[in-house]
């Protein structure tokens, strides 16, 4: 008998049936594109490695690695799709497009990038940052796309005149797939502030950069070259013909697939862990590593080491962010496992990742002395321009393995501890949970240990947290879908997507907690040491 709709396998039947949803987001180091159906498990995924380049002293991705990367990890998908269960994808319920949040994406009239994009990376808009904050008396970190902006104004670079639109990677892509010029609110939080009642850019704020800009005569108000903020649940257009050709060149796609609005890696990330609502957070820790908390309440004044921005539905959320997180450490594991190679060993390395984390955990519990910065690039918590990886000791301290690995796990977390410390000692903040996701997280345990070290709270991780942004955005798309009248993303989330959810939770420990904080002292006091070597070593 042939199968029935009903008994086909569900992800066969939601392929077939159209009852997926496909979240795609670019991260700094990989695009990864998520299949899920209707129960919101992940039925394929497809994937492709990029890398950014530092080119004139900016760092970029080229629009050709965009869709490159785009068109492999849609491919790569596909074909999995193909393989398990010899169907081809001709159609999506819905699409969601995530990226890396923040930077610069300035376009003419006629849809012309003007200059490389400026990611998130860059450290080269102190002067705009100090000034906007100042301005609005509201923190405007240098990554944030108004700080790029108006960092281009007091350069006095030609394109500025020319600007007909502003965005972010992800505005980008979802507007070249729907000829819609939008963003999700958390994603717009990025590249200005956003006013709590309206869910919308603060219009005193424009009104204040519109008037501080006056005299240079630039022929554009900031209102008209800001995409059009939306929330989570808004519908924000559909696949045209061009889009899905850009997306699927085999032509199988067709045009009219809804998308949901894109938001940035930050947002993603607090969806991917069931955390949008109050007194939640999550540490997203890869690449880089940011600590987003949703706040009950303001805090008492500007930080210039605290975010403010916004889960995907506006609610206010203080966010700490550190450039540096994990490069220097795969840096010191592509040493350790050419060294394998060079004694004719063979180990792959995501077990010569656990083998070293491992070790970290029988080290001293303030790594005897021992003291690491991994800034590949500037670092702003710690006002630095510029990045020099670096590792340091006295003759007293102990030099060994274990608490060589244990300086730089606690050092890809230092910058991040100066900030969080902000939260909760300085203003009291209160957390009911915090999950962790991201790379530093893959090896069991270590990196849970280390950051519940770091931030003296208990970190869990859950059994779906390997799966990152682009199931985050592919469960935004799937609310904006199926969600009922009325029903929140929280209610969405708690009820349909995490209920019977399994996490694993580990509490701080208190010798690590002192370990962490001894470590801390002297990464403090070293900073002058990096200092020194950014000035020297150009």
């Amino acid at each position: 008998m042939p199968d029935t709709p009903r008994t086909k396998p569900g992800g066969q039947y939601a392929i077939e049936s159209g009852k997926t949803v496909l979240g795609i987001e670019f991260g700094s180091t990989r695009i990864k594109a998520v299949l899920i159906g209707e129960d919101h498990t992940p039925i394929a995924s497809g994937s492709h490695e990029w890398e950014n380049r530092y080119e004139n002293g900016i760092w970029t991705y080229s629009l050709e690695d965009v869709w490159t990367g785009l068109q492999k990890s849609y491919q790569r998908l596909n074909s999995e799709v193909f393989e398990k269960y010899n169907i081809p994808l001709k159609t999506i319920g819905a699409i969601g497009f995530s990226a890396m949040m923040h930077g610069y994406m300035a376009f003419d009239k006629d849809g012309k990038l003007l200059v490389p994009f400026r990611t998130w990376r860059n450290t080269i808009t102190g002067q705009a940052s100090d000034e906007l904050t100042n301005l609005f008396r509201f923190n405007i970190p240098q990554r944030w796309s108004i700080a790029h902006l108006y960092q281009a104004i007091l350069n006095k670079e030609p394109h500025v005149k020319d600007i007909s639109h502003l965005t972010t990677l992800a505005g980008y892509v979802h507007w070249k797939l729907t000829g819609q010029k939008g963003l999700g609110v958390g994603e717009a939080s990025g590249m200005f502030p956003i006013a709590g009642k309206t869910n919308d850019y603060d219009e005193h704020m424009i009104e204040l950069f519109n008037q501080r800009i006056k005299a240079e005569n630039i022929p554009w108000k900031l209102q008209d070259i800001l995409p059009k903020v939306l929330v989570a649940g808004d519908a924000a257009g559909v696949l045209t013909k061009e889009g899905a050709m850009r997306l699927d060149p085999t032509g199988q796609l067709p045009a009219g697939i809804r998308l949901c609005p894109p938001e940035g890696d930050a947002g993603t990330g607090m969806v991917a862990t069931d955390s949008v609502a109050e007194r939640t957070g999550n540490v997203s820790a890869g690449t880089s590593v940011f600590a987003m908390i949703v706040l009950e309440k303001p805090l008492s004044k500007v930080y210039p080491e605290i975010d403010m921005v916004t889960t995907p539905t506006g609610k206010p959320v203080a966010m700490v962010h550190s450039n540096n997180c994990t490069s220097d450490l795969n840096a010191w594991v592509d040493l350790f496992q050419e060294f394998t190679h060079a004694l004719g060993l063979e180990m792959s390395q995501s077990r010569l990742f656990e083998m070293l984390y491992q070790r970290a955990l029988t080290g001293d519990a303030d790594c005897g002395g021992l003291l690491a910065y991994n800034y590949f690039s500037g670092e702003p918590i710690t006002h630095l321009e510029e990045g020099r990886p670096l590792f340091v000791r006295t003759p007293e301290s102990r030099f060994t393995f274990s608490n060589f690995m244990r300086a730089h796990l606690f050092s890809a977390l230092g910058a991040l501890k100066i900030g969080l410390d902000i939260l909760f000692e300085q203003e009291q903040v209160k957390t009911d949970q915090i999950l962790g996701h991201g790379g530093f997280f893959k090896t069991k345990e270590v990196g849970q240990k280390i950051m519940a070290a770091a931030m003296n709270v208990p970190v869990s991780v859950m059994e779906t947290a390997g799966e990152g942004g682009a199931w985050g955005i592919a469960l935004l798309a799937s609310y904006m879908l199926n969600k009922a009248k009325d029903e929140s993303l929280e209610a969405y989330l708690s009820s349909k997507v995490f209920a019977g959810e399994n996490a694993t939770t580990i509490a701080p420990d208190q010798g690590d907690v002192n370990g962490f904080m001894a470590f801390m002292e002297r990464y403090k006091k070293g900073l002058i040491i990096e200092r020194a070597a950014v000035d020297a070593l150009r």
